[in-house]
């Protein structure tokens, strides 16, 4: 039986997050509505989850000697990876000592680079992905490029956002694509991964929870990526039904595999009725942020739900939904979110801020949300609040 005790007691439950930002905020605030305790893991000071959470530490996660007496220290009932980059090794090790990770450290493990989840699906699930090849030298790049043919798509095998990814569409971006990808990389510079340009007629995120009791699909999202980072996404995307079917067949196949309880982010690419198996997070998406406005429980209410080891024996859909994402270029600690009363005039819109310290580059800082009778009209309506939107980028 799932039971949670007094917070701060000896019987309360205690959570912790390896990394603290937009999406880690938002399942810290889902697990403290049960009474979690909630410890915050991130490289940086003052990240989003750490404002609202009991205790934080910064660290490398990557440092698994330092992740590893954190842990021991805190011995958290379940540690909870909310990014890519974090000492597999260490979670695997600990998890075979009795820890629990969520949804498992395998999960965590073959997730954390793309070779590991790619071989996963193509190669013993057989499922149908793009064609690819992974490369470790300049030279294995190359003759990867040739193989896969151009254009392709190249990506660190490790990395979040868009970082590192680019297309080479000419023999003269293959310089400029392996320099990036070497930069990009979440643990800095390795192994690549080159992609067959794959023809398709959108794509989307699957958001597909196992719980105690079963399986649920969300239904799925659509969404707009600008160098791989994610800008918009809507719900429902709308889909064959023989594509969806498929959709949800590849997902229970892939989130089988890995296991435990949790949400994932299937991405899948769709043209026409055939389904191509593209990418898996083993934690909530960005692109699923649109859930927050879209149905009763988001993406982060189910992660908290289901790793706890409680039942979804249904979720409400509210209706047509959409989200934009809020990105800030610049370089600076202070951020201003100016007309406000402007952004938030028309019915069913809301904005989330999430508190991040600081912008070097460009980084999202906040997402729109908006309600609607149809997609259409509301990603209009998320379009017309964004513009409405005013920022005011102050010197450090």
């Amino acid at each position: 039986m799932a039971k949670i005790g007094s917070v701060l007691t000896s019987v309360g439950k205690k959570a912790l997050l390896c990394g603290s930002g937009e999406l880690g905020k938002e399942v810290a605030i889902e697990l403290q509505r049960y009474g979690v305790e909630v410890i915050a893991l991130d490289k940086y000071p003052h990240a989003p989850a750490m404002q609202i959470a009991h205790r934080n530490y910064v660290i490398s996660m990557l440092d698994g000697k330092k992740l590893r007496e954190i842990i021991e220290k805190e011995h958290p009932d379940h540690i909870i990876p909310e990014v890519e980059a974090i000492a597999t090794d260490t979670l695997v090790a600990l998890e075979k000592e009795g820890f629990s990770v969520s949804p498992t450290a395998r999960a965590a493990y073959l997730t954390m680079n793309r070779e590991g989840i790619r071989r996963l699906a193509a190669e013993e699930l057989k499922i149908p992905t793009s064609p690819y090849r992974f490369a470790s030298t300049r030279e294995e790049f190359e003759e990867a490029v040739r193989t896969v043919g151009i254009p392709c798509v190249v990506k660190p095998i490790m990395s979040s956002s868009g970082h590192g990814q680019s297309v080479i569409r000419s023999t003269e971006d293959i310089d400029n694509s392996w320099h990036y990808a070497q930069e990009g990389g979440r643990a800095g510079a390795g192994r690549v991964i080159v992609e067959g340009f794959v023809k398709f007629d959108y794509e989307i995120t699957l958001l597909t929870v196992r719980h105690s009791a079963g399986t649920s699909f969300l239904k799925p999202i659509g969404h707009i990526q600008v160098d791989g980072d994610y800008r918009e996404s809507w719900q429902p995307q709308a889909m064959s039904p023989i594509a969806l079917k498929k959709a949800q067949e590849i997902a229970k196949k892939v989130t089988d595999a890995l296991g435990g309880f949790g949400i994932f982010g299937v991405e899948l690419f769709i043209q026409g009725e055939d389904v191509l198996f593209s990418e898996v997070s083993p934690r909530p998406h960005d692109t699923g942020m649109v859930t927050m406005i879209s149905q009763d429980q988001s993406e982060f209410a189910l992660h908290a739900k289901a790793i706890l080891g409680l039942p979804v024996p249904g979720i409400r859909f509210y209706g047509p939904s959409a989200s934009r994402a809020i990105v800030i270029e610049g370089d600076t600690d202070k951020v201003e979110f100016d007309n406000l009363e402007n952004v938030l005039s028309e019915e069913d819109v809301q904005i989330r801020i999430f508190g991040k310290p600081e912008v070097t580059g460009h980084r999202r800082f906040g997402v729109i949300l908006a309600l609607a009778d149809t997609v259409e009209n509301a990603r209009a309506k998320a379009d017309r609040a964004y513009k409405k939107l005013k920022i005011n980028i102050l010197p450090r």
